[in-house]
């Protein structure tokens, strides 16, 4: 690099960290954040479960609850059942939707989860609450939207909340302070290659 080329670098890195030191410097208010993480790519639960244990390092109180999933082991599952007891973790273990095809089977079993669900958003001794799948049972119906929303918008000030799933409507989208859109460009799955153990389970 010549002499030019690193006076160039330098001050384009010193106008970035200037850009950067001014927006943290302009972020002032203290209290929990809604994530919404959807979109039709892989890889929304998995980030939620990074949260997790960001949280859990800095040894606040999480809890899990899961919508759809249960019925297949997943290595989530494993790692916060055998090494993370003090995580309140609960899964509706109903399975997807299309293998159950019972829709009232889905909707008892959805109550039931979003029941436990409502008590963590009540509770302040959760820093960080993961609803993971819950865009699905809005989207089918199996829970009411307007519950759902005054649960997420009445929890206690310095609660977090993830919320991931496909889709999940203009109402969450407008709830969330953070969303992000996870776009599919490519699947293994498509390729005809096998879900992973440690991967994609």
């Amino acid at each position: 690099m010549t002499d030019q080329q690193h006076k160039i670098h330098k001050k384009k890195m010193k106008k970035l960290k200037e850009n950067i030191d001014a927006s943290i410097a302009a972020a002032t208010i203290e209290k929990g954040v809604g994530i919404l993480l959807t979109g039709n790519g892989k890889g929304k639960s998995s980030s939620a479960f990074g949260m997790v244990m960001r949280a859990l390092g800095y040894k606040y109180k999480v809890g899990i609850v899961q919508f759809i999933k249960g019925q297949q082991l997943s290595g989530e599952e494993i790692f916060v059942r055998d090494r993370c007891p003090a995580v309140s973790f609960h899964q509706m273990k109903t399975g997807f939707t299309w293998e159950t095809q019972d829709r009232s089977t889905d909707i008892i079993a959805a109550k039931k989860s979003w029941a436990i669900a409502e008590e963590m958003l009540q509770d302040d001794r959760y820093h960080l609450v993961v609803l993971d799948e819950l865009t699905y049972m809005l989207s089918f119906k199996y829970l009411n939207e307007d519950r759902v929303l005054e649960a997420l918008n009445n929890r206690p000030v310095d609660q977090s909340v993830v919320v991931t799933g496909r889709g999940g409507g203009k109402a969450l989208t407008e709830w969330a302070d953070t969303v992000s859109e996870i776009k599919e460009v490519k699947h293994a799955y498509n390729s005809g290659i096998k879900a992973r153990k440690g991967v994609d389970l």
